[in-house]
């Protein structure tokens, strides 16, 4: 497996792995191709894909938080069922929260829904935490956070 910071030139790769994603969870807001090349592919931003002998497997994504200067927001964090279980989501993790660190973030923030529990599961085991509303994603429901260092 290999996860790397999507380029310039994977732009339409990384926006079918992320429309897959919206699919998969029910997003009901979702960026056009132009707002995601925008939101993604600046710096103190980025798209990670995982990929498997080729083949895209798995993304997150990162985004800078305007209101909050010194954080960012973690959206899209997806891996395709037949590869689920084996690492990929934490590799995803991981390169994001080394770029986060490299970036100067000194936190991390996402948003989900009730019913990704595994999700939740998931970056409860990161270090994250519950934390206040800090966005108005209509479909959220829970919000967490976690400090770099």
């Amino acid at each position: 497996m290999r996860v790397h910071r999507a380029t310039a030139a994977e732009i339409d790769d990384a926006y079918r792995i992320v429309s897959e994603y919206y699919e998969a969870v029910g997003v009901l807001v979702r960026d056009d191709r132009t707002a995601f090349e925008q939101e993604y592919f600046v710096d103190g931003a980025g798209l990670w894909l995982a990929t498997v002998q080729h083949e895209i497997v798995g993304c997150i994504g990162l985004h800078r938080l305007k209101q909050l200067p010194n954080g960012a927001e973690i959206k899209r964090l997806y891996v395709r069922i037949e590869h689920r279980g084996l690492g990929v989501a934490e590799s995803l993790l991981d390169a994001l929260e080394g770029y986060a660190v490299e970036q100067g973030y000194t936190a991390l923030y996402l948003d989900s829904k009730k019913d990704l529990m595994p999700a939740i599961r998931f970056y409860r085991r990161h270090g994250y935490q519950p934390c206040e509303r800090y966005n108005d994603n209509p479909q959220a429901t829970i919000f967490m956070r976690k400090e770099l260092h």
